[in-house]
């Protein structure tokens, strides 16, 4: 299924953040239909490197161990080629990572697994092109973030050419939990809903049912993260079936 259509037929969409071999890869398929299996409209899937200027001390710390296990960008999408997860994957990495592989050998390998979306923070809407024209005639489409700091101009400019769902960063900082959020998101995300075709989700700091609750009333979905990342490396299974589930349901 195309990412924005299991998006919309979502009664709300909940996508957990996991990083991709943190754990060892010889456990992704398990981690990836435990989320699915809970309820996960579709699962954002992190590529550790060495320099996450996004990334919060949780998910630092989760890419951390999985290059400790020498874990590489090409052996992760040789693992997902195998998969038998029925839901979409979300690639989020770094550019470097793409670069070292090679964009042509990236976007090959990823045709071959159930990726159908794919973030890179730290590429700028005004570079999207060194993407952009390898993923025609593909079903994965270059995931757009949007900050609080955009001007209104801006946010027309990169909704006109989203794909798949746009990633509305809730916070000015890294990724991570937090406790409470400014007022001006929901504006923002209210904003972005009247000007974009496709969906509109809510990522960073979201870890509680009160905050999906809340970003329910005005976006399309969720994204979480550290949350989802360290109930993982904890063990607690269970716990994190509970909150998928319940947070999908929110609505």
């Amino acid at each position: 299924m195309k990412l924005q259509n299991a998006i919309e037929q979502a009664n709300l969409a909940v996508v957990p953040y996991m990083m991709a071999g943190d754990g060892g890869l010889d456990q992704l398929e398990k981690q990836m239909q435990l989320l699915s299996d809970a309820g996960a409209t579709a699962i954002e899937l992190g590529i550790p490197f060495s320099d996450p200027v996004a990334d919060g001390p949780v998910i630092q710390k989760a890419g951390a161990r999985a290059l400790a296990d020498n874990i590489s960008l090409e052996q992760i999408l040789d693992v997902l080629t195998m998969s038998k997860i029925e839901i979409p994957l979300v690639v989020m990495s770094y550019f470097n990572p793409i670069y070292h592989l090679g964009v042509e050998k990236f976007i090959e390998l990823a045709k071959k697994t159930p990726i159908k979306g794919l973030i890179i923070p730290d590429l700028p809407y005004e570079h999207r092109d060194f993407i952009l024209p390898h993923l025609e005639n593909t079903d994965i489409a270059l995931i757009p973030l949007i900050s609080l700091t955009s001007p209104k101009e801006r946010m027309k400019m990169i909704a006109k050419q989203a794909q798949g769902f746009i990633y509305a960063v809730t916070v000015n900082g890294t990724t991570g939990e937090r406790a409470v959020f400014g007022d001006k998101i929901d504006e923002n995300l209210i904003y972005l809903k009247t000007i974009s075709s496709v969906p509109v989700l809510a990522g960073f700091g979201i870890s509680n049912l009160e905050h999906v609750a809340r970003f329910s009333a005005v976006c399309d979905g969720v994204i979480v993260g550290s949350k989802v990342v360290q109930l993982l490396h904890e063990g607690k299974h269970a716990e994190l079936s509970k909150f998928i589930n319940e947070a999908s349901k929110t609505r």
